[in-house]
């Protein structure tokens, strides 16, 4: 392996770290601290949105926010982080990134019927097989706990997210889309996460700025990461988030997905590294 190479999966692995990470401040603050989710994910997109301003040098692409797609873009990445934090608030956060993952699937599939991508029959079954580890995680049922139908939605929006990603990756730089994001975010979202601002302390404070900030750097980072070696190379690595939740759902919050689960965490990796490698 290169060195450029080596660098890229090194940063791939901080990237899927630290996006986990920034879902467990956001675990922690609505469980413990009493924020409601859409105040962390308006707080989140106002942070994201300060620190790709400074990255970027203050130049903004003001003609892409009269683009009615860049804002149904935003839209809908607001909307699936909105329904993660809503999900954390009762489940682990291995079980909601298990369920989240059902929106590569999605993706994969609209990419398919809406961008005209091509798809193979052993790509297909790798696919149901995605479908089928999901559902093992999700274990629908009579049992089942209304937010992990929240870590659902937010899977399918963020596939709907990578869809229009693709989409419109070449009318502006991916940092400039990225502003947009994270800008329009905090625009869609200020309606519903001021409503209820939280009292801040010293802890409250440091989450809501941890959250942000770790969001916003595994973004970057996986940026960096996809413009320096194939993509197709590193997707694989993207399933790694998975075995990040797992530990730190351990290791912060004391939870561990039950036997079933983790069988449909095996099948997910499983069947989206098959996927990847095929497609290459």
């Amino acid at each position: 392996m290169n060195r450029t190479l080596l660098g890229s999966v090194g940063l791939m692995f901080l990237a899927m770290s630290l996006i986990p990470m920034g879902d467990t401040a956001g675990k922690l603050l609505t469980t413990e601290h009493g924020v409601t989710p859409f105040f962390v994910a308006f707080s989140r997109f106002a942070v994201g949105a300060a620190m790709i301003f400074v990255i970027v040098g203050g130049r903004v692409q003001w003609h892409l926010y009269r683009d009615w797609r860049v804002w149904g873009r935003a839209a809908l990445i607001a909307a699936g982080i909105a329904c993660i934090l809503t999900a954390l608030q009762t489940e682990d956060l291995a079980t909601v990134f298990g369920a989240f993952f059902i929106g590569p699937i999605f993706s994969y599939i609209l990419s398919i019927v809406l961008l005209g991508e091509r798809v193979t029959p052993l790509q297909s079954v790798l696919l149901a097989l995605g479908f089928c580890g999901v559902l093992l995680v999700v274990q629908p049922g009579a049992g089942m706990s209304v937010n992990i139908l929240f870590a659902v939605a937010a899977g399918l929006f963020y596939g709907a997210y990578l869809t229009a990603s693709r989409w419109l990756s070449d009318i502006a730089p991916p940092r400039q889309l990225m502003l947009t994001q994270t800008v329009l975010g905090t625009v869609l979202l200020a309606p519903l996460g001021v409503t209820e601002i939280p009292t801040f302390d010293v802890t409250v404070s440091g989450l809501l700025l941890f959250s942000g900030v770790a969001s916003a750097s595994g973004n970057l980072l996986l940026i960096v990461a996809y413009r320096r070696s194939d993509a197709t190379v590193l997707a694989p690595f993207v399933y790694f988030q998975l075995l990040s939740a797992a530990a730190l759902g351990w290791t912060v919050f004391g939870t561990f997905p039950n036997a079933v689960a983790l069988i449909g965490l095996a099948v997910l990796i499983s069947a989206g590294v098959g996927t990847v490698l095929l497609r290459r």
